[in-house]
């Protein structure tokens, strides 16, 4: 199955792009040469955007730091300023 197609082609037989991203997986669109879009399934989509933790659950599932953890600061004095 192909899983490329040129523009022209890709609008002559839609049908068989759509079926081939039901069956095969993505099938890309070619337009002078360079990829333009991709035709996903349904199914294929939905995980793809709703695996996607929110915000939220990314900041709680960092990684945690030790309880001993201290950040040390240097001890730098004041730059003095002419005034």
């Amino acid at each position: 199955m192909k899983t490329i197609w040129k523009l022209q082609d890709a609008k002559a037989q839609f049908s068989k792009v759509v079926e081939d991203a039901l069956k095969a997986g993505p099938q890309y669109v070619t337009r002078r040469g360079a990829k333009a879009v991709v035709v996903l399934s349904a199914k294929d989509y939905e995980d793809l955007v709703s695996n996607k933790p929110s915000f939220k659950d990314f900041l709680l599932n960092c990684p945690k730091m030790d309880e001993d953890f201290e950040i040390e600061r240097r001890q730098d004095y004041p730059r003095s300023i002419k005034l």
